[in-house]
């Protein structure tokens, strides 16, 4: 379902009229991009920092394992927002890494499913929920990502819709955008 400020959009226009709500909520804007696994996140959330000029945080390298959703949602507020620091994961060894500084300058941008919370949108300027159902999201991440992360969908996809459940990202977005008209 897009939004009413999105829908007819082409991708060029939408991210066009994405950064322009964006700047118009801050001199400092600070946008959190959520949506399930394979929604389109990612590249909105790299399009939108590069036309703000934005320090650009992936929930992906601050998920502590399979497991963290949760624990890396939490983080965004009390770490990121609040201290301007961004914890990372090494997938690798299966631990923590470094502890990344954000200058609290700069723009923000945080993607990622986990990202759009009620205690993160209260200290952002900014939210957009990427809606794309659930069988196209996981037929684009598991082209993107292959048989490493077929292993682990369901598992992922089960945090994802008890954080939708609990939080409801969909209703603290400003804006909804339609995953159908990202381009992959």
């Amino acid at each position: 379902m897009a939004s009413a400020d999105t829908a007819g959009l082409g991708p060029a226009e939408m991210l066009g009229e994405l950064e322009r709500r964006a700047r118009a909520s801050a001199g400092r804007p600070v946008v959190l991009v959520d949506g399930g696994s394979g929604s389109g996140k990612t590249t909105v959330g790299a399009a939108l920092a590069a036309a703000l000029g934005a320090t650009l945080v992936r929930l992906d390298d601050m998920y502590p394992g399979w497991d963290g959703l949760q624990q890396a949602s939490s983080a965004v507020a009390a770490v990121v927002l609040a201290r301007h620091r961004v914890p990372r994961w090494d997938w690798t060894s299966n631990r923590p890494k470094d502890v990344l500084t954000v200058d609290p300058r700069r723009p923000l941008v945080v993607e990622g499913s986990g990202s759009l919370s009620a205690a993160n949108r209260a200290m952002a300027t900014f939210g957009i929920w990427i809606d794309l159902a659930e069988d196209e999201r996981k037929r684009r991440a598991l082209q993107r990502d292959g048989e490493a992360y077929a292993l682990h969908w369901e598992r992922w996809a089960a945090q994802e819709r008890a954080f939708f459940a609990r939080e409801r990202p969909d209703l603290l977005a400003d804006v909804r955008v339609d995953g159908r008209l990202l381009l992959e």
